[in-house]
């Protein structure tokens, strides 16, 4: 892998896709658990090939290519949700044509994402690393470059205030 970070520094376009292939689904599931819709993580996911191709020479460690691509894509996400102001309404009836199996685990997801939601952009972007991408301590402090201590600290506070929301308490400590 080191090998085609260095031949896409060199400016392989090849090299770079295969790259960022190996990842486009963990992007995907980042930039959706963000932005909440497929057309706007599709375009998390676009924008952030577009910003790794054109900043990869600046990536000092080819082995921290997937925390850094990560990291662009948190800030595409973080970006595009900054930009945007527009709610999207539902037609009434929408549910009669879904079956009820994928209504009840539409429910749970967005119950999920609902909890989620409470917490600050610090402590979402922790908990989605550690939880739904399965980093590390150490991987999240190095994707967010944040000291190994407070990524601890964040995550922990993040599910103090989960378990506190879930018992029907105030999160906005």
């Amino acid at each position: 892998m080191q090998e085609l970070v260095k031949k896409a520094q060199k400016g392989n376009v090849e090299a770079f896709l295969t790259l960022f292939q190996m990842y486009e689904e963990d992007i995907y599931r980042m930039a959706f658990i963000y932005v909440k819709n497929q057309s706007d993580a599709l375009d998390v996911v676009q924008e952030t090939a577009y910003r790794s191709f054109k900043t990869i020479k600046k990536l000092k460690e080819p082995k921290y290519f997937k925390t850094w691509l990560i990291r662009i894509a948190i800030n595409c996400s973080l970006d595009l949700l900054k930009k945007q102001c527009k709610i999207t309404h539902l037609h009434p009836g929408f549910e009669e044509n879904i079956p009820e199996e994928i209504i009840e685990d539409i429910d749970l997801e967005v119950a999920v994402q609902d909890l989620i939601e409470y917490l600050n952009a610090e402590e979402k972007s922790v908990v989605i690393l550690r939880f739904f991408e399965e980093f590390t301590f150490k991987e999240i402090s190095e994707t967010l470059e944040i000291p190994l201590g407070t990524a601890k600290t964040i995550l922990y506070r993040a599910l103090a205030k989960l378990r506190n929301n879930l018992r029907g308490g105030d999160v906005r400590e």
